[in-house]
């Protein structure tokens, strides 16, 4: 996005004049910017009415008494265009294209919607195939719909790829403060990734909320992503649709067991982006994180009045590695002075009904639990009573004055959640966030919000320790040819990788070869159609003596012939065997046009399949990432040493992986792949049993 399209979008969103061009769509959308309170000029075009919506009509853009800041296109497509070539000469600021038929209607529509990018030039365009912009901020809406959602001057600016999700969040009941809602649509000008890089500028954007289908430019994405977490802007994401990497990758195991999704999954680790799994947990994170803030650590105190809410605070915590922490005996004391007999000190505490609603009995109990923990977040779990049935209603007010009260001496990020997520009414949202603590709807979702916020907090703090480098842009693609293992290993031994020692040979000279080598041996037959040997019965280990070998031999050729009659061939790898692994990995490099150069690593060998233990990191990448990857993988409390067993050097290993992901960056004008499975991890290396090489520019 270049310097006057960024002005023009500043203008677009925050705009002094809106031309509304169209008819009844255009009506609505004008009764919509009325209706959130615009206080600047519309100006409707029309030439078929005299009057829109109660303004008078302009015939044409050309009319109008001056550039509008930005204008609400609902006409046909073709008359899109030619209206966005005239506001572009006009030097208009932006358009909210709702108009449809573009890319999203097949190839004609692709056309079309090349013609209004021209057209486009400098304007900052949104859509086309959108529902619009709304800015609660500033009370300006370019939006055909009723829709609802407000701010107390600072919040959550939403960004979707989805019209109807849009229009569904600023319907909720969450009382998520928003400042923005933006429907991208088709992104044919501007990107998801240029409304990111707009509003983390904007002093009263607490967070970012996003819905994503698919990114148009990941390096462009990761760059502003960084640049929100070194500013403390969280970005919040949720990410639809997934599917397996085509094709290309179907000849390595990694092609079974990574999808686009786990890219995904990859670049948000990688920048700090905050995923979520569903709407609901969208607008709860977004709500803690603007309206309470990110906690410093992961120590939580938790209160109810029950002990059934405490068990259900204790137990969700323990599944997402929430901590709440155990009170010390000392402590233990000082906390049953100020509670009832029947209490039990413990965190989660169920300070019980005795002193609920008593402000002078429960705020001493919040204040001494939160600074006794040490707690870096507490949370306060009431269900409020319903409409009609809330003469109670006091006493749930006065404990959470009391826990406001002690949140705040302390000065920590607080939150008082629902059990149900309808058991928080909007008068009570209302006024927790007028006071600074989030009101969160529903018990789990809750521990979510917190948890997602104090592993950002943790992820933005090793951004700004040691930021990570610009994602690898990978050369052009060109045509890749499958080495043999024999040929694959012979280029991994010339970039100083440990390769057993072997020899390709016939099957009539695997004897001599053994020989020279030493037994025991592994034989494996060695042919283009033989990518998975395992599966075809081409390899056999640990064999012994020559008699031993021979029958291999034997029956290598006959289930090779069985499988594949023209996979069998006369050319065979004899290898020396590696010594036993404490773990066997699987190493895959490779290159993706959206997402560039990508190392996964994961259980290798025969546990490929049945594990599908696999983490995934972008490159260019740093050993401590590398570490901490092979630290979530299962099979890693093998590598470390389970039940008494050796170990290997973890952070040798790291070094190795970075080691070998460098040098793929350097070779990737020639490599396409590269996957070692297994890499034998024994106590006192590593070393290379299997590989498939894709190597470009072969014939």
């Amino acid at each position: 996005m270049n310097s006057l399209r960024r002005h023009n979008l500043g203008r677009l969103l925050a705009p002094r004049h809106i031309a509304f061009v169209g008819g009844r769509d255009a009506e609505v959308a004008i009764h919509e910017a009325e209706r959130i309170g615009f206080k600047g000029k519309i100006w409707p075009v029309n030439p078929r009415r005299a009057t829109l919506a109660g303004h008078h009509c302009f015939a044409s853009v050309d009319d109008l008494p001056e550039a509008p800041d930005g204008c609400f296109l609902a006409v046909p497509a073709a008359a899109a265009i030619a209206t966005t070539a005239r506001l572009a000469a006009l030097g208009a600021g932006g358009i909210v294209c709702y108009t449809a038929g573009f890319r999203e209607a097949g190839k004609a529509g692709e056309v079309l919607e090349a013609e209004l990018i021209n057209a486009a030039g400098d304007l900052a365009l949104v859509g086309p195939n959108c529902y619009g912009v709304i800015n609660y901020l500033d009370r300006a809406a370019m939006w055909p719909f009723a829709h609802g959602g407000g701010s107390p001057g600072y919040g959550a600016a939403i960004i979707t790829q989805s019209g109807m999700l849009s229009s569904d969040i600023t319907m909720s009941q969450r009382s998520l403060p928003l400042t923005h809602m933006i429907s991208c649509g088709n992104q044919s000008v501007l990107s998801l990734e240029d409304f990111v890089d707009h509003l983390i500028d904007h002093p009263a954007v607490r967070a970012i909320g996003m819905h994503i289908e698919g990114l148009r430019d990941v390096p462009r994405f990761a760059e502003a992503a960084l640049r929100a977490a070194k500013m403390g802007i969280p970005l919040v994401a949720l990410k639809t649709g997934s599917s397996q990497i085509g094709a290309s990758l179907t000849v390595s195991h990694t092609g079974s067991l990574s999808g686009v999704d786990d890219l995904y999954e990859a670049l948000f680790q990688r920048v700090g982006v905050i995923r979520v799994r569903s709407p609901s947990q969208l607008l709860e994170t977004l709500k803690f994180l603007c309206v309470s803030g990110a906690p410093k650590g992961n120590r939580v105190a938790g209160f109810t009045c029950s002990g059934g809410g405490a068990t259900m605070l204790a137990d969700h915590a323990e599944t997402i590695d929430l901590d709440f922490p155990n009170f010390g005996d000392e402590a233990r004391a000082k906390l049953s002075a100020l509670l009832p007999d029947i209490a039990t000190v413990s965190n989660p505490l169920d300070y019980t009904t005795p002193i609920w609603g008593d402000p002078s009995r429960t705020g001493p109990v919040f204040s001494a639990a939160i600074n006794l923990l040490n707690a870096d977040t507490a949370v306060l779990v009431q269900d409020y009573p319903a409409t009609g049935l809330d003469s109670s209603k006091g006493y749930y007010l006065a404990d959470a004055g009391a826990f406001i009260a002690a949140a705040k001496a302390r000065g920590i990020p607080a939150a008082i959640c629902a059990t149900l997520p309808e058991n928080l009414d909007d008068e009570t949202r209302t006024w927790l966030v007028s006071q600074g603590v989030a009101p969160m709807q529903g018990l789990t979702e809750t521990l979510d919000a917190v948890r997602a916020a104090v592993l950002w907090s943790e992820r933005r703090a090793q951004i700004l320790a040691s930021p990570p480098k610009p994602l690898c842009k990978p050369a052009p693609m060109r045509a890749a040819t499958i080495l043999d293992e024999a040929e694959g290993k012979d280029h991994l031994r010339r970039i100083g990788l440990p390769i057993p020692n072997g020899e390709v040979v016939s099957g009539a000279d695997t004897a001599a070869a053994a020989e020279r080598i030493g037994y025991p041996v592994a034989l494996k037959m060695m042919g283009p159609r033989l990518a998975h040997k395992s599966e075809a019965g081409a390899v056999a280990l640990g064999i012994a003596n020559a008699a031993a070998l021979a029958d291999a031999l034997s029956s290598m050729c006959a289930a090779v012939h069985r499988h594949d009659p023209l996979a069998v061939t006369d050319r065979f790898l004899v290898e020396c065997m590696a010594p036993r692994p404490l773990a066997e990995l699987l190493v895959n490099l490779r290159r993706d046009e959206q997402f560039g150069l990508i190392l996964t690593l994961g259980a290798g060998g025969v546990l490929v399949e049945l594990l599908n233990d696999t983490a995934t990191l972008l490159l260019p990448t740093s050993e401590a990432d590398v570490l901490q990857a092979l630290n979530r993988l299962k099979i890693s409390r093998l590598i470390k040493g389970y039940r008494g067993g050796g170990s290997a050097d973890l952070p040798s290993l790291a070094r190795f992986l970075t080691q070998l992901s460098t040098v793929f960056e350097a070779q990737q004008q020639t490599l396409k792949e590269i996957e070692i499975n297994p890499l034998f991890v024994t106590q006192t290396g590593v070393w290379v049993v299997d590989a498939l090489i894709q190597a470009m520019g072969r014939t």
